[in-house]
């Protein structure tokens, strides 16, 4: 449990989940005053109309104070800004579109695109990287689409530069079903159990390497289910493992808001923010947004190693140790940590889907099953192939 007069110290535990801590934060509203960028605050969350602040991300001045606003709403305010009119040109978003409706279809005949990470197969259309297949299947409408100075300000606000970008579209059909309360990766694609195995500081810092946005694809009136947001939420300390929580996810259907969006408007929000996809419950509107997931450029190792030839090597001695008694079984972890890549993404998850869970397997996953099994250097090698070719982009 984490004592609130050392800060981010120790470890969260379920008993950190202080849910009437968790509705005095969310409890907050924004003033107009501290937000003086601001066209208005609507329902806590404030509006930025971008046709009249684009001239201001051409002075570097006056941009700057403007992502320092927006920074600070990330971090210590709402967690949620609104851009409307961040496409000036819809015609933009239109071609885009109509190639992601392209890749749906093929992805459908296909079979392919199965998995979500929130949602049943099947319940919505999932376009996985979005980004590269646009950019491979209309490189032209790709560079008018990023070619976005409000996108890329928003990125930069949170991030700073060199971040790096990925995209997933998600189409929702009228009858499509809400999601539940959750938070975004990287934490927010644990389980509970796994989550609170990171210490308290590991959950403070994860939010800020990550940015979430949406683009909206066509008008998106309350009724056609645009995202669920609980403004403040990502002020909770303990919200990463809080968000499983049954009284939580309560709090959060009794207090969220949305936004009606227009076609060419964007969100963007700290991915500690609790959130959730809408219902579609409209007749005929099928929702759809792109989901931006900017990564900031630290999240990356210094050297380059091949951990699989690593694992290829040590496996049969892992095995031998562990059969002599040598290496007890946290020693054995121990050993696998250093050894294979512990961490599932970046992946593709056209071909290696999180089916079961938030999350696909690892190589770390692969070697601990090697050594559990008594595999053969051939099975292991046959494995890890595998996983290579799925994770392949």
């Amino acid at each position: 449990m984490v004592h609130q007069d050392l800060g981010y110290v120790g470890y969260f535990d379920r008993e950190s989940c202080d849910l009437d801590e968790f509705k005095v934060l969310t409890s907050q509203n924004l003033s107009a005053d501290a937000v003086p960028h601001a066209a208005s605050v609507e329902k806590n969350v404030p509006i930025y109309d971008m046709q009249a602040l684009r001239p201001v991300l051409e002075q570097t001045d006056k941009r700057q104070a403007l992502l320092a606003e927006w920074g600070w709403v990330f971090s210590k305010s709402a967690g949620v800004i609104a851009l409307k009119g961040a496409y000036p040109d819809t015609s933009v978003i239109d071609r885009a579109s109509e190639v992601f409706r392209q890749i749906i279809d093929e992805e459908l005949r296909s079979g392919a695109g199965e998995g979500d990470h929130f949602a049943a197969s099947g319940a919505n259309d999932r376009v996985w990287n979005a980004l590269q297949k646009q950019c491979l299947r209309d490189p032209e409408g790709f560079a008018l689409y990023f070619g976005n100075t409000a996108i890329a300000a928003a990125c930069e606000a949170w991030l700073g530069p060199n971040y790096q970008v990925t995209a997933q579209v998600n189409q929702v059909r009228p009858g499509g079903k809400a999601q539940q309360a959750h938070r975004d990766y990287h934490l927010g694609f644990q389980s509970a159990d796994s989550a609170a195995r990171y210490p308290a500081h590991a959950h403070h810092l994860t939010a800020a390497l990550t940015l979430q946005g949406a683009v909206a694809h066509c008008d998106m009136p309350v009724e056609s289910g645009p995202t669920k947001l609980l403004p403040f939420s990502q002020l909770y300390p303990s919200g990463y493992l809080a968000f499983h929580d049954p009284a939580h996810r309560d709090h959060f259907e009794d207090n969220f808001i949305q936004l009606p969006l227009s076609k060419g408007d964007a969100v963007f929000f700290n991915p500690a923010l609790f959130h959730a996809a809408g219902e579609n419950s409209s007749a005929d509107i099928d929702r759809m947004a792109n989901l931006l997931q900017i990564s900031s450029a630290f999240g990356r190792a210094m050297e380059a190693v091949d951990r699989s030839a690593m694992s290829r090597a040590v496996c049969p001695h892992l095995i031998a140790l562990k059969q002599r008694g040598d290496l007890s079984v946290s020693e054995l972890d121990a050993a696998i940590a250093a050894t294979a890549e512990g961490y599932p993404f970046p992946t593709n998850l056209d071909t290696d889907p999180p089916i079961g869970g938030n999350a696909p397997e690892s190589q770390a996953d692969v070697l601990r099953r090697a050594v559990t099994e008594g595999w053969t250097e051939a099975q292991l090698t046959e494995a890890l192939s595998a996983l290579q070719a799925r994770q392949a982009a």
